[in-house]
Parts: structure tokens; C-alpha cells; sequence
């Protein structure tokens, strides 16, 4: 079982490789892939050193998996070079997100979707994917009718340079802006470019990823997508209107029985999620559960993951387990 990771040196590949080790991924050969800069250089991976490699080597080495973290622009031109070789991609870019003929995958979700056919498969944005998880049980019991949910985004959502200007800032140091503002002591309603209706891609994303995932057209949904200056992972303020009246002891039952999902809803003892305690989990964390009390058959929940893991390196790991698991590849 060869794996190859394009894009190993970035913030997300340097989580896949952590990831891959920490799941003991069942691969015979790890082939870390950069940019031409970083061809030569050693990684780390389960103690052993490995080479980084070039696309055109990775390829030729025809990987049974390739796991990429590299940018859209590149999923676009060498994700079906992989796949003509045989090679499964699992893409965390956008690139592939909405093209019909591609599977848009998070396993707790819609893993029963992928084939042996399917090549190139979409990794969801991270903000749609911590919140699939929690709504897709509530769905199959209650029929969902409408999401109205705002973000509340982690800086590492944009890299490096947005964590080094969020640290510049807060120590007096002027250097290069990920952002057109100060993140520090400051929130930005703005991620990823306005569109024209008004609302930025990261929002449309949340509504349009949604409906693919879940399979289902019918669920209306509205985002406004915020930038905080917080590091552990993205939070997400959730109002969900069903069809059918719903139970708040069954909704809670619902959602510690899902897969995925980590309840922490006590707020006489103030238990709630945190991006802290999210921090280096794979899980989905969801609390403040009530019912909202504007509206008969709605329910309003805050729900937080790490965005570095389950919003992305997680989640595309898990995709080749279910793979490797299910024998699609």
C-alpha cells in the first residue's frame, strides 16, 4: 500500500502525515510530495526518514492512494494524471468540490456513495464538515428544513502567514498581512471572496457542499462565515428548523449515539466546546443544545472541531480507511 501525500510540507499535509502515523495507517511506503523547492529534503514519518519527492516521480511510482493538500490549481492539473495510473485521489482543495461528477465525502455521513470507480474524490471545506456531522443524524429523525449558522473561524483556516501575522500582531511586529486587516482583538466578517450576491465563496460553499453531501436539495441553508483570532479550531453558532417537533432528550440521545460526535452540553457546570479543547481531536464536539424559542420546531447548537484535523486531514484519512477497509482500492 503505497500513499502518497502531496503538498507534505504545508500546514495540512504536516497534519495528514501526523494523522496517517497516529491512525497507523496501513501503508507499506509513504511517498511525501513538494514543491521542487523541497525535492530532496527528508521527513519524518513513524521514525523512518523518506525523501521528498517530485509530482512526476510520484506519479511514476503509481501510489494506490494519493492524499493532496496542495491547492486547487494543482488538484486541477495533476489530480488526473494520478488517476490515470490508477491512483485514488482524495482532494482537499476546492477544486473538484462541485463538479458532478465527483464525490463530495465525509464518511460519518456519506461514505456508502464511493466506488472502485471513483479516482478523484472532494474532501469537503472544513466549516461544512464539522457541521454534516452533527446535523446528518438529526436529519434522519426530524427532517431538516433550514440551517441558518455563523462562523466562528480559526486563523490556521488561511495558514502560516495568517498565524505568523495574528502572533506579529499581538507582539508589536510589523510583517506580511494574510488579511486587508488587524486580526488581533479584532473579527473579520469576510472569508474567501465576496460573490455577487453579496455573500464571500466560504459562505456559498457551506450552503452548496451541504445539499451535496447530505443528498438532499430541499435543505435550505444561510452562512455568515466570521475570521477570529483563535488558533485551536472553528466554532459554529447552528439554528436548525425541522419538519417534524423534535424532543430535546432525544436530540441529545441522537447525537451521543453518532458517530463522530463528542457531546458537551452541562451548563449548570459551564461544560461547553472550545476550540481549546478541540485541539488535536478528531472528533466533532456539540453543546448548547436548546430549543429555540422563536420558532416551534427549531433547535439551536454550537458545534467545534479542529479545522487542521477533522475540518481536513482527518477527514481525508478517513476516506482511505473506508477505501482501504471497504476494498475500493
Amino acid at each position: 500500500m503505497k500513499v502518497a501525500v502531496v503538498g507534505a510540507t504545508g500546514l495540512v499535509g504536516t497534519v495528514m502525515l501526523k494523522v496517517l502515523e497516529e491512525r497507523n495507517f496501513p501503508l507499506t511506503e509513504l511517498i511525501p510530495v513538494a514543491s521542487e523547492k523541497s525535492v530532496g529534503k527528508l521527513i519524518k514519518f513513524k521514525g523512518k526518514e523518506y525523501p521528498i519527492v517530485s509530482i512526476d516521480t510520484a506519479i511514476s511510482l503509481a501510489p494506490e492512494i494519493a492524499i493532496f493538500s496542495a491547492g486547487g490549481s494543482t488538484s486541477l492539473e495533476v489530480a488526473p494524471r494520478f488517476a490515470e495510473v490508477g491512483t485514488t485521489v482524495i482532494d482537499n482543495s476546492s477544486a473538484w468540490r462541485m463538479d458532478p461528477t465527483k464525490k463530495l465525502v465525509v464518511p460519518e455521513v456519506n461514505a456508502h456513495v464511493l466506488t472502485k470507480e471513483d479516482k478523484i474524490i472532494a474532501n469537503p471545506n472544513c466549516s461544512t464538515i464539522q457541521m454534516v456531522v452533527a446535523l446528518q443524524p438529526l436529519h434522519e429523525k426530524y427532517k431538516i428544513k433550514r440551517v441558518i449558522v455563523s462562523t466562528y473561524q480559526s486563523v490556521t483556516g488561511t495558514g502560516v502567514k495568517a498565524v505568523d501575522q495574528l502572533m506579529n500582531e499581538r507582539k508589536g511586529i510589523d510583517g506580511p498581512k494574510a488579511y486587508p486587516y488587524e486580526i488581533d482583538l479584532n473579527v473579520l466578517p469576510h472569508i474567501d471572496v465576496f460573490t455577487d450576491n453579496g455573500y464571500t465563496k466560504e459562505e456559498m460553499k457551506m450552503v452548496k457542499e451541504t445539499n451535496k453531501i447530505m443528498g438532499d436539495d430541499s435543505i435550505k441553508v444561510t452562512a455568515t462565515t466570521v475570521r477570529i483570532p483563535v488558533m485551536g479550531g472553528h466554532s459554529e453558532s447552528v439554528n436548525v428548523e425541522f419538519e417534524n417537533d423534535f424532543d430535546l432528550a432525544d436530540v441529545r440521545r441522537i447525537l451521543e449515539e453518532a458517530p463522530g460526535l463528542i457531546v458537551v452540553d452541562d451548563v449548570a457546570n459551564l461544560k461547553y466546546p472550545m476550540p481549546k479543547d478541540a485541539h488535536e481531536k478528531d472528533e466533532v464536539f456539540v453543546g448548547r443544545l436548546r430549543r429555540d424559542e422563536s420558532h416551534d420546531k427549531a433547535l439551536n447548537m454550537w458545534i467545534v472541531a479542529d479545522n487542521l484535523r477533522k475540518g481536513a486531514a482527518t477527514n481525508t484519512v478517513q476516506i482511505a480507511e473506508y477505501l482501504v477497509a471497504n476494498k475500493l482500492v
